[in-house]
Order: structure tokens, then sequence, then C-alpha cells
């Protein structure tokens, strides 16, 4: 469901906002870090101050046991915040995980999206890599910048000033950064996602792309599309390089300009040698972070970019409604003048589609190619929301189910058959992590698949991959019944069943509907073969996506017999 939220960053912001204890940590180690900081500074005063003019060898070992141990400390707590820093991060990603998963679901329903890259799963990673990164240690250090700075205002007015105007020149470098690299970077990012689509779309179909030797022309459009992001890529990457490299020059410089400009203080009598030294110390240690941020730029960007699409995302996309747990229903399905519109379509398929099928009976949809018998079949297992009127299960709107509620309750047999990367049994308890075996067997010998699977190298344990080729497309068909059977559900709804079935299989799959409905379960079967009426007790004709007749299936096969329309049982499905 598409719904406007008000605050779009809200989630975002409360999966950063359970770790606010942790990030309060990472403060206070930052503190105590850039505290530590000032370590060699003092120590270089001492030296000067102290050991130099007293010759104590004993002092300066004394202040070097000392540093040792405040380096130490410095480097355990900058270390402590790096992990607590990537736990955030870990956090962060697990506690979205489900909820962005889900958004890429809702998203593969649109058939232009599932070709895609999962762009979301892609950019919360990118939000995690980057919390995981040094990035946000600089940039937790970034709040100490004055305070290095008064230090040498305590020391020197015109070394505070000298020290403001370095930040300002190596700040005024990072926005030339991102002002020069932003758009760069976002055609780079969505350039490569479509690279990325066009090398998912030419894997999926391989077999096209072989076998009419279309290779050549699809690896043209590859590379053409890989060395316009990878020009993008090394534009923005000379501007950063060009830019990373001016923020150390201009340290250095910086660092130099302290040197002299304290040489002169010294001269003059206002200064000492120690002081000199410190403050050039001190002018680096203010502008590090600074030019971190500058050197890291791209990867702000990215997670900035990142964090935007998850925004938009979470925005248009609402996520599942909690509802209250419902009781098994009956078995019955109530269709109201539900009109049902594809996903990223505006014109409806089916409209004002009305019937109703009792416990025990069994429902055949007909009708010719282009009628809607496919549209039909997602829209009664909540693939496809309807967009007006309701489709109900025991009652209940088949929306106020969560969708792994509902789809226990659905036996689901969709017209082209897909079996998933695991085991035989895997794919027919639905990947169930607590599957009884016992009811995977009755699945399979209710599909009448039981032989043909212990007749595989290992049985119901044998592996299948994607795109598996070990079975023939009547196998598959069985097991992708046997997968529909599992967990006895109330309602099943088969499209195009029959469709790679021969006559052993066709009986086994009357033999399943007539069991069914025995066992007081509803089925719906879509076909245009006429194979599939024989254990149907009423039939559905669609014509256009709109209801042609509805009845007892010798009443509607004899008042349809002998009308103009066209190839009522012989179009496809769609």
């Amino acid at each position: 469901m598409l719904k406007k939220k008000p605050n779009n960053n809200k989630e975002l912001l409360t999966a950063i906002g359970v770790s606010y204890r942790a990030l309060g940590g990472v403060a206070v180690f930052s503190a105590v870090v850039n505290i530590l900081a000032l370590t060699g500074t003092l120590f270089m005063l001492q030296v000067y101050d102290r050991v130099i003019p007293s010759h104590s060898g004993a002092t300066l070992l004394a202040l070097f046991a000392l540093v040792v141990l405040l380096y130490l400390l410095m480097g355990i707590l900058d270390n402590a915040r790096s992990r607590v820093l990537a736990r955030i991060g870990a956090r962060f990603q697990d506690r979205l995980d489900e909820r962005v998963f889900r958004i890429v679901l809702k998203q593969s329903r649109l058939p232009s999206e599932r070709q895609k890259p999962a762009v979301a799963l892609n950019s919360l990673g990118t939000i995690q890599g980057f919390l995981a990164s040094p990035l946000p240690g600089a940039i937790f250090d970034l709040p100490w910048v004055p305070f290095f700075l008064t230090i040498m205002f305590a020391f020197s007015i015109w070394l505070g000033l000298l020290g403001i105007a370095g930040a300002i020149i190596v700040a005024a470098l990072a926005v030339a950064n991102q002002w020069l690299t932003k758009r760069k970077n976002a055609d780079a990012y969505r350039i490569r996602l479509e690279a990325d689509a066009e090398t998912e779309r030419t894997r999926k179909q391989i077999e096209t792309v072989l076998g009419l030797g279309m290779v050549g022309p699809f690896l043209t459009r590859w590379k053409g599309l890989r060395a316009t992001s990878l020009d993008a890529n090394l534009a923005t990457s000379d501007i950063s390089g060009r830019l990373t490299s001016a923020s150390k020059a201009v340290r250095q410089l910086l660092q130099s300009a302290a040197l002299g400009l304290g040489a002169v203080l010294v001269l003059a009598g206002d200064f000492h040698a120690g002081a000199m030294i410190a403050c050039s110390i001190l002018l680096g240690r203010a502008l590090a972070p600074i030019e971190q941020v500058i050197g890291q730029w791209g990867l702000i960007q990215r997670a900035w970019e990142a964090w935007k699409n998850l925004s938009v995302l979470f925005e248009t996309i609402e996520d599942e409604t909690q509802h209250m747990p419902l009781p098994r229903p009956e078995a019955r399905i109530d269709v109201e003048a539900a009109s049902v519109v594809p996903p990223g379509e505006r014109k409806p398929v089916l409209h004002a589609i009305t019937f109703s099928i009792t416990p025990g009976k069994a429902l055949a949809v007909i009708g010719p190619c282009a009628a809607g018998k496919s549209s039909l079949a997602r829209a009664l297992t909540g693939v496809w929301p309807a967009a007006a009127g309701i489709i109900r299960l025991g009652g209940a709107d088949i929306n106020e189910y969560p969708p792994d509620t509902l789809g226990r309750y659905l036996g689901y047999l969709p017209q082209t058959v897909t079996l998933f990367p695991g085991t035989v049994a895997q794919n027919i308890a639905r990947f169930d992590e607590n599957a009884d075996p016992a009811a995977i067997v009755r699945a399979a010998q209710k599909a009448e698949a039981h032989k043909m699977i212990l007749n595989l190298p290992m049985g119901y344990d044998t592996v299948l991959t994607e795109g598996e080729s070990l079975l023939s497309g009547g196998q598959r068909q069985r097991l992708g019944l046997a997968r529909a059977l599992y967990g006895d559900p109330l309602v099943l709804v088969l499209d195009e069943p029959n469709a790679s079935l021969d006559d052993d299989g066709l009986r086994a799959l009357n033999g399943a509907i007539a069991e069914a409905k025995t066992d007081g379960r509803a089925v719906i079967i879509m076909s245009h073969r006429p194979s599939a009426l024989a254990e149907c007790d009423e039939v559905l004709v669609l014509e256009k996506g709109q209801v042609r007749a509805f009845g007892p299936r010798d009443e509607v096969l004899s008042r349809i017999t002998g009308t103009q329309m066209p190839n009522v049982v012989a179009g496809g499905a769609k």
C-alpha cells in the first residue's frame, strides 16, 4: 500500500536513536581522546621548559614514561570508539533489515523492478559501512577543532588567528569538494545501478541470449554503461584527489607558517621555542579531522544518497500493519465486486468480479487469452491487492491476515513453477525450518510425486540449484503441486496446473483435487484445457476481465456452447 508519511526520516532516526547511549559513550571517548591529543604538545613544552634547562635525564625519562602511558590509553579509547561505532552500524542494519527486505519484496511486484538490483538493501549496507568506517570518528572530532584553536589563542592571538584562517581555508576546500562532486557522484551511482540491472536481465535470460546470438549486442550495451559510470567516477576521483592534495599541502604550509610566525614572536621576545613548536603541533591536530573528512567525502556522499533513498522508500511504502490474530477461517472464498490493477499500472485487468466458493467445492476459471485468469489467481492469493471491492477468506478480508499466515491458508500453484536453491524437501515445505518430514511426504503423496522424488539421485535430499535443469517441466509441476498441498491449506489456487503434465500427471492432479474436496477444502483452477474441468463443480467464465458466466459446470458450459464468445476454453492464461 502506498501512503505518505509526515516524517520520512522518523524510522531511520529511530533506528539510530536506539543506540543513543552508545553514541553518548562515543562522544565521551572522543572527548578523552582529544584531550589526550594534547600529550605531545605538553611533552614538548616540558622538554623545553624543564628538561633542557635543568639537563635532567631523570625528568626526561619520567616524562617519557608518562607520555607512553597516555598514548597507550589514547589508543585503547580510540579503538574502543571504533568498535562501538561498528556495532552501532550493525545494530542499525539489524533493526531495519526486515523492514527493507519487505520493501524489496513489495517493489518486486512491479515488473520493471524485478530485474534491478535490490537498491534498498544496497543503501542500507552503504549506511552501515559508513557507520563502521573511521569517518564517524573524524566527525566526532570536528567539534574539538575550536578547542585546539582556543589553546592557540592562549599562546598568542596571532597564532590563533592563523589557526582560524587555516580552518576556514580547509573547510572551504571541503565545501568545494562537495559542490564539485555531488552531481557526478550521483550520476555514477545511477549509471552503475543501470549496468547492474542490465547484467541481471542478461543473466536471467541467458538461454535466449545465447540461442539468438545476442551476447555481442548486450555486451556492447553493458560496456557502454560501465564506461560512462567509470568516466564519472574518474572525474569525481580527479576532483577529490586534487582537493585532498591541496588540503594536505595547505595544512603543511600552515604548520610551517605557524613555526615561522612563532619564530618571529620568539625573536621579538614575546614567545619561547617550546610554545612555537607546540602551536605547530596543535594546528596540525586541529586541521586533521577536517582533512580526513575531505579525503573521505565520496563515502559521505554515498551514505547521504543512501539515506535519502531509504527515506523516500519509507515514506512511500507503508510498513506491514499489525493485525489482531484471527482464528483459522472456513475454507470459503467470497469475491465482492473486486477490481484489480497490476502493480505499476493504471488500467484495471479485472472489473467488478463477484463470485463465491464454499468448502468441498471446486471452481474452474476459464476464458480466452488475456481474459484475466492469472490476474485473478494473483488477486486471490494477495500477490496483487484489489484496487476496489473485497476478497474474503472465511468472511474476513484477506488483507487482515499477515502475508505468511495467508500463505499457509492458501495452496498456490503459479503458472510458472519456480523452485529455489535447496533440497527437494525444503522446496515442498516452503523452507519451513520446523517442517514435519511426515507432512512433506504426505504432501508429495497427495500430488503423486513421492515415487518420482525417490527416483531422484538423493530422493528428498536432492539439492536443486537456481535454474535447475535436472527436472522436466512435468516433474517441476508435480513438485509445485506438492508445495501447494503442504500444510493442508484451506483453499487451493491452481493456475494452469495441467500445463506440463502427461496423462499420469493429469490423473494425479484430478485425484489431488478430488481428495481436497473430500477433506472439505475449496479448489480454484485457472485453465484453458477441458481436462481441468473433470473434478470441478462450478465454472466461472472470464472475458476481457469481466465475468461472462458463473454457475454449475454443466449449466454454464451448455449456456456458452454455440455463442459468439471466441476460444472460451482454448485461450492461454494471463
